[in-house]
């Protein structure tokens, strides 16, 4: 198919959107691939993160079972309201086009590139360790293990789900809402649907959009 008869990209919002193809976040290209990563990689990465932190919840801290179970679902709670926040407010800031860009509108412009449906490691690690820091000074080393526990659960059951929404097949009437708001999102409502896990929090901010704007 030469130029003349290749379909246009399609525009929505600010996005010039490629149904296939790879945009660049680097030049340099050593640089790049630490850019990309597999779908599952986090996995790999925040398992044993998760997994220690519970273990040193219950063996290096004085705390039961229960009240670990408990911090560790609060922990979660908090991230699908973080989740919701950074995607409206850190990643669709777009008074810096070059930072947008290159943290979340190359997503939106090659929505089917694999390599970029989750968060690279070292790109996740800077969110990471902050929060880490956050919960223990605000919290305790006791609490804070379980409850970064649960916001790592949090944030892979978040990237699992992102990463489903674009490469998997929605069967339940639940996939169905959640992969039908992210596709939304992606192409028709960008400033809409900003959950990925759940339509929760755009409902309670008013965010929500089920169906496509007409026109």
């Amino acid at each position: 198919m030469n130029d003349t008869t290749r379909k246009p990209p399609k525009i929505v919002g600010d996005y010039e959107i490629h149904l296939t193809g790879q945009g660049r976040q680097f030049k340099n290209d050593f640089m790049e691939k630490f850019g990309r990563c597999h779908g599952l990689t986090p996995l790999f990465v925040y398992v044993p993160v998760v997994a220690y932190c519970l273990y040193l919840a219950l063996t290096d801290t004085a705390q039961g079972v229960g009240s670990v179970l408990t911090w560790t679902a609060a922990g979660v709670f908090v991230w699908t309201l973080t989740e919701y926040w950074l995607h409206r407010k850190l990643f669709h800031w777009k008074k810096w086009p070059q930072f947008h860009y290159f943290i979340h509108g190359i997503h939106h412009v090659y929505p089917n590139d694999r390599g970029r449906m989750v968060m690279p490691p070292g790109a996740s690690a800077s969110f990471a360790v902050p929060f880490w820091f956050i919960f223990y000074f605000a919290c305790g080393y006791a609490i804070a293990l379980p409850f970064f526990a649960g916001f790592v659960i949090g944030y892979l059951w978040y990237d699992m789900t992102h990463y489903w929404t674009h490469v998997g097949k929605a069967r339940s009437a639940w996939g169905k809402l959640i992969r039908k708001q992210h596709m939304l999102h992606h192409f028709n409502t960008p400033e809409h649907n900003f959950g990925v896990t759940s339509p929760a929090w755009d409902m309670v901010f008013g965010t929500y959009k089920p169906e496509k704007d007409k026109g």
